[in-house]
């Protein structure tokens, strides 16, 4: 359950004491106020989840309380504190906005259970808060940390994000699939960004990158001595990402050592350092990824069955880009911007031609690849308008039985449908390039280019 913030709002002694430290103990963080000027000075000072707001007091009563904290801050949830015989004046609270009542002498076990509601619900909220952030394109990860965003238009990635949001609130294990550049680790970030774990660490180890016993050092750390060159403690990312979550970038590259360690993780959270013999424990949630078949591994030999049970509990599968082309368009509208905003370049788009290549292509290296050609394309780029001289390739096409067709001929077809589609979304928005933009998933820079371009109404 996720730990609130929680405001003890009590002018009885005793009553607030027996509150705040119940809740407490239940690991809440609790503050105290012993009359409603107190309270909405707390409220002015700090961010609080909850209220526990007595309605009987001298001075501001409940009422009073109850829209002067939501005329500060109308996210915060309430809950009135009453007595039986003032039942019908705690509905009238939760008409002005108070989320629920409960009634005195407090049951403990009803006030948990309403506070885990009040958990629930907020959890709920701030996923529902972030996966609109997303599908608007804004970025999301930690302070301090360079955020990025997952960009999409298919209804394959867009499928996969809800799923992050329905999951994140889990512990359960994760696998993420998918070749190469697809957004693994970005989908991993994602899941912790939406979870209860997000004000602590994700940590990202490539199980790939480090020879079998640097890796083990790296996971679960070294005690002094464990090996040549070990001359002091080192604590490991299990310890480090307690709290939060680990992601195992190619997990199939892990030693059937490391596996074994990873195994007893998984199954009893407890691990222990190289050369030592301590236990020790960590919350951590894991999430791996491998862009490897790794039912094939299991059949081979090289990969545990039973680790990849515990690893497979939720599994993602990202497609290649060339298999959701819809979203190309929108991740070279997202990078163009990005890159000529680090660059320091007034990039407007791209020509028909660059455009019409950037779409065939295949993308073997996928999102990665794209990125990677229009990071290059803006540097070197001699004009506000990316050409076909930009980019590092240039491809004929071959069509069905007729054998190759004409770049020509395509790219008048590419330039039809484009222009239908302009038109098309500008009547939907009633004209409004800002709105039509949106439709299109491109920039309102971009749309006016391609107005200009078509000699259509701007």
């Amino acid at each position: 359950m996720k730990k609130l913030n929680i405001l003890v709002v009590e002018d009885g002694k005793s009553q607030r004491e027996m509150l705040r430290d119940f809740l407490r103990k239940e690991g809440h963080t609790v503050g105290e106020a012993e009359n409603g000027e107190l309270a909405v000075r707390r409220v002015r000072e700090r961010q609080y989840d909850l209220i526990l707001l007595d309605y009987r007091m001298p001075g501001m009563d409940g009422m009073q309380v109850l829209r002067t904290v939501k005329g500060i801050n109308p996210e915060i949830d309430i809950v009135i504190v009453t007595a039986e015989g003032t039942i019908d004046m705690a509905v009238e609270a939760m008409k002005a906005g108070a989320l629920d009542y409960i009634t005195k002498p407090i049951e403990f076990e009803e006030l948990l259970q309403l506070v885990k509601r009040v958990a629930e619900r907020r959890t709920l909220l701030k996923e529902n808060e972030i996966l609109r952030g997303v599908f608007r394109g804004e970025p999301f990860g930690e302070k301090g940390v360079t955020t990025d965003r997952i960009v999409c238009r298919s209804e394959k990635m867009s499928a996969l994000i809800n799923m992050a949001g329905r999951i994140a609130a889990s512990r359960a294990t994760v696998l993420i699939q998918g070749e190469s550049g697809t957004g693994k680790e970005l989908l991993a970030r994602l899941i912790h960004h939406l979870s209860p774990r997000s004000t602590r660490s994700i940590i990202a180890v490539n199980c790939g990158a480090l020879h079998e016993n640097l890796l083990e050092s790296e996971l679960f750390g070294h005690e002094k001595g464990a090996f040549t060159g070990a001359t002091a403690r080192r604590i490991g990312r299990f310890e480090e990402a307690d709290g939060g979550t680990l992601f195992l970038d190619e997990v199939s590259e892990l030693s059937p050592q490391i596996q074994v360690k990873l195994l007893r993780f998984l199954q009893e959270h407890e691990f222990q350092r190289l050369g030592g013999n301590q236990t020790l424990n960590s919350d951590v949630r894991v999430i791996s990824a491998t862009n490897r078949d790794l039912e094939q591994r299991v059949k081979e030999g090289a990969f545990r069955e039973d680790l990849f049970y515990r690893l497979n509990v939720v599994v993602m599968s990202i497609p290649p880009l060339r298999e959701r082309r819809e979203d190309i368009l929108p991740l070279i509208d997202h990078f163009l911007k990005r890159f000529a905003e680090e660059n320091g370049r007034e990039i407007e788009g791209l020509t028909s031609e660059a455009q019409d290549i950037l779409l065939k292509h295949d993308y073997p290296g996928n999102v990665r690849e794209l990125e990677n050609i229009i990071e290059r394309a803006v540097v070197i780029a001699r004009d506000a308008v990316i050409s076909i001289e930009e980019l590092p390739f240039r491809e004929s096409v071959e069509t069905g039985p007729a054998g190759v067709q004409s770049e020509g001929f395509l790219r008048g077809s590419i330039e039809e449908l484009e222009k239908k589609l302009i038109v098309e979304a500008m009547e939907k928005a009633g004209d409004h390039q800002t709105r039509a933009a949106e439709l299109l998933g491109i920039s309102e820079r971009m749309l006016r280019y391609k107005l200009k371009k078509y000699g259509l109404k701007a």
